[in-house]
């Protein structure tokens, strides 16, 4: 088969084709030579779950989490908002075609899985439950845990699954993204038994992940619409420019500047720096943030300071905010400041930081948390420090906290 989504060609004689696939299974994992090649993102997957020692035998994932656990994920993801989409465009089809939907958050963790009662059943055995995490390094290479790790649709057929006992499936998943932020909210899946693969699966998931990113764009609209309202007479009560935004950054309205659509988000913990308006101090407001100049030709200045106990990031404006860094957040940042504005993707971190690309899903979530503790210093889309920021490093060559780090490219930092 060639690099691509489907797992199939149209015609393909799946029972064949399946046989084929177990043999090449067998072989890979013996160490002897396939009669075929995995696909692309089949072999890429297999790399990471061997590099986690993932069990091929394995029969169950871990215990799933409790419902009180699930309903409080439930209530935290934005997924709930277009459930019903979601099951407008998936369920009666899963239905009629012997498949689940099922819906999971950022973590791989199924919040929600309607179809087939049959189907559901038979998933049942397999630990495929609401509660259960489905990414690859607690199953092996699946549809879900794939699509979080490749951040892109995925197909999986038969023993392209890592687990033997998966074997008698095929799955179909979607990743879906916050159209205001780009974040990964979380994956679409439909599943079911391994006869039942078709390509348009892949065709019919991602429609309806489409579907429901643009409803989740409206709800953004229509909360942006009911800011405005708060926005228009706060900024019409003060002098000079500002603007007000909500806790993404999306601008509701702006005074004394050029129209601007999105800032840096945001937060109570320290300064956004904002382009052509200078070093902010958000004020909360209700249902976003008042931004007005904090303080006229103060610039702002980050400095890592590496060797203290523990790491620290010192944000300096108009105040001074100190943020204690866990080690691996001190990397990150120390990596991030090197790239300059070039930034660096997941992957690239991921390769700095453990050597090698398997752990996607880790970094971006990583990343998401250092950026909700420092407020504006970090951009993503590529990860960088923000273009307003000047940043004061230490000297590697001499900093023990270089030199003991576990990260190839901050050890190799440390060498230069």
């Amino acid at each position: 088969m060639d690099e691509g989504v489907c797992a199939i060609r149209p015609g393909t004689d799946v029972g064949r084709y399946a046989r084929l696939l177990a043999r090449t299974h067998d072989a890979l994992l013996s160490g002897d030579r396939p009669p075929v090649d995995p696909r692309g993102l089949v072999a890429r997957s297999w790399l990471r779950v061997q590099a986690q020692g993932v069990d091929p035998d394995r029969r169950e994932p871990p215990g799933p989490l409790d419902a009180s656990q699930v309903e409080q994920r439930r209530a935290r993801s934005p997924l709930h908002q277009v459930l019903p989409e979601l099951r407008a465009a998936l369920t009666a089809v899963a239905e009629d075609a012997r498949h689940v939907m099922v819906v999971t958050d950022a973590d791989g963790v199924l919040l929600w899985r309607e179809g087939s009662t049959r189907v559901r059943h038979r998933a049942d055995a397999l630990g495929f439950t609401e509660g259960a995490r489905w990414t690859e390094g607690a199953v092996g290479t699946n549809a879900i845990g794939t699509a979080l790790a490749e951040g892109s649709p995925v197909q999986i057929f038969s023993a392209e699954h890592f687990v033997r006992t998966h074997h008698g499936w095929t799955c179909t998943a979607c990743p879906v993204h916050d159209p205001r932020t780009g974040e990964m909210l979380g994956v679409v899946d439909v599943s079911g038994p391994a006869e039942t693969v078709h390509p348009t699966t892949v065709a019919l998931v991602g429609t309806a992940v489409k579907l429901a990113e643009a409803s989740l764009w409206r709800c953004h609209e229509q909360r942006l619409d009911a800011l405005r309202t708060v926005a228009v007479p706060v900024l019409a009560s003060g002098s000079g420019p500002g603007l007000v935004v909500d806790d993404h950054g999306w601008v509701a309205a702006v005074r004394g500047l050029p129209q601007v659509d999105r800032v840096t988000a945001p937060t109570a913990d320290g300064p956004v720096a904002v382009h052509g308006l200078g070093l902010c101090i958000p004020e909360p407001v209700p249902g976003g943030w008042l931004l007005r100049p904090g303080g006229k030709g103060r610039s702002l200045r980050l400095t890592l300071e590496l060797d203290a106990h523990p790491p620290r990031a010192v944000v300096a404006g108009t105040h001074v905010w100190v943020h204690p860094l866990s080690t691996r957040h001190a990397e990150v940042l120390l990596l991030l400041a090197r790239a300059g504005q070039a930034g660096m993707d997941a992957a690239a971190l991921s390769t700095a930081l453990y050597g090698h690309v398997g752990s996607l899903v880790t970094i971006r979530a990583e990343v998401s948390r250092l950026r909700k503790a420092i407020g504006g210093i970090l951009l993503a889309r590529p990860y960088r420090v923000a273009p307003e920021v000047e940043v004061v490093l230490p000297d590697l060559t001499t900093s023990p906290f270089a030199a003991a780090s576990t990260a190839p490219a901050v050890r190799a930092l440390a060498r230069a």
